[in-house]
Protein backbone atom coordinates (compact mmCIF):
# COMPACT_ATOMS: atom_id res chain seq x y z
CA UNK A 1 0.00 0.00 0.00
CA UNK A 2 0.85 3.49 -1.21
CA UNK A 3 0.90 6.33 1.64
CA UNK A 4 1.14 9.68 0.35
CA UNK A 5 0.50 13.54 2.09
CA UNK A 6 -1.39 15.72 -0.61
CA UNK A 7 -1.41 18.96 1.48
CA UNK A 8 -3.12 20.79 -0.96
CA UNK A 9 -6.64 19.52 -1.46
CA UNK A 10 -9.33 22.11 0.18
CA UNK A 11 -12.21 20.87 -1.27
CA UNK A 12 -14.36 17.94 -3.06
CA UNK A 13 -13.23 19.03 -6.61
CA UNK A 14 -9.48 18.17 -4.95
CA UNK A 15 -10.45 14.83 -4.02
CA UNK A 16 -11.71 14.17 -7.75
CA UNK A 17 -8.35 15.24 -9.31
CA UNK A 18 -6.65 13.44 -7.38
CA UNK A 19 -8.61 10.13 -7.74
CA UNK A 20 -8.22 10.95 -11.53
CA UNK A 21 -4.64 11.36 -11.08
CA UNK A 22 -4.14 7.89 -10.02
CA UNK A 23 -6.62 6.40 -12.17
CA UNK A 24 -4.46 7.61 -15.04
CA UNK A 25 -2.06 5.84 -14.24
CA UNK A 26 -3.82 3.01 -13.16
CA UNK A 27 -6.77 2.62 -14.80
CA UNK A 28 -7.79 -0.72 -12.14
CA UNK A 29 -8.18 1.84 -9.20
CA UNK A 30 -11.55 1.98 -7.83
CA UNK A 31 -13.15 4.67 -5.72
CA UNK A 32 -13.12 4.70 -1.96
CA UNK A 33 -16.73 4.04 -1.76
CA UNK A 34 -16.24 0.80 -2.78
CA UNK A 35 -16.02 -1.52 -0.17
CA UNK A 36 -12.53 -3.35 -2.28
CA UNK A 37 -11.23 0.33 -3.24
CA UNK A 38 -7.77 0.35 -4.00
CA UNK A 39 -7.48 3.94 -3.75
CA UNK A 40 -8.80 6.03 -0.78
CA UNK A 41 -8.41 9.85 -0.98
CA UNK A 42 -9.28 11.66 2.57
CA UNK A 43 -9.94 15.49 1.98
CA UNK A 44 -9.76 15.92 5.98
CA UNK A 45 -6.34 13.99 6.33
CA UNK A 46 -5.24 15.05 3.32
CA UNK A 47 -4.18 11.87 2.19
CA UNK A 48 -4.01 9.33 -0.70
CA UNK A 49 -3.69 5.56 -0.17
CA UNK A 50 -3.74 3.80 -3.21
CA UNK A 51 -3.27 -0.21 -3.55
CA UNK A 52 -0.94 -0.65 -6.81
CA UNK A 53 1.96 -2.79 -8.47
CA UNK A 54 2.92 0.10 -10.40
CA UNK A 55 5.80 2.28 -8.14
CA UNK A 56 4.80 5.41 -5.97
CA UNK A 57 6.98 7.57 -8.41
CA UNK A 58 4.35 7.17 -10.58
CA UNK A 59 1.66 8.28 -8.45
CA UNK A 60 3.47 11.19 -7.39
CA UNK A 61 4.14 12.41 -10.57
CA UNK A 62 0.56 12.09 -11.69
CA UNK A 63 -0.80 13.94 -8.60
CA UNK A 64 1.85 16.85 -9.06
CA UNK A 65 1.27 16.91 -12.73
CA UNK A 66 -2.53 17.71 -11.67
CA UNK A 67 -1.08 20.78 -9.46
CA UNK A 68 -1.06 19.24 -5.90
CA UNK A 69 1.92 18.67 -4.28
CA UNK A 70 2.51 15.38 -2.51
CA UNK A 71 4.83 13.21 -0.59
CA UNK A 72 5.62 10.07 1.14
CA UNK A 73 3.40 9.62 4.05
CA UNK A 74 5.94 8.77 7.39
CA UNK A 75 4.44 6.10 9.70
CA UNK A 76 4.43 6.24 13.69
CA UNK A 77 7.60 4.64 13.43
CA UNK A 78 9.48 7.38 11.21
CA UNK A 79 9.76 4.54 8.23
CA UNK A 80 8.33 5.52 4.79
CA UNK A 81 4.61 3.80 5.07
Amino acid sequence: MIHLNVPDMTCGHCVGAVEKAVRSVDPEAKIAVDPEAKIAVDLEAKTASIESTIGAEAFIAAIEDAGYGTTFKKSCCSHVA
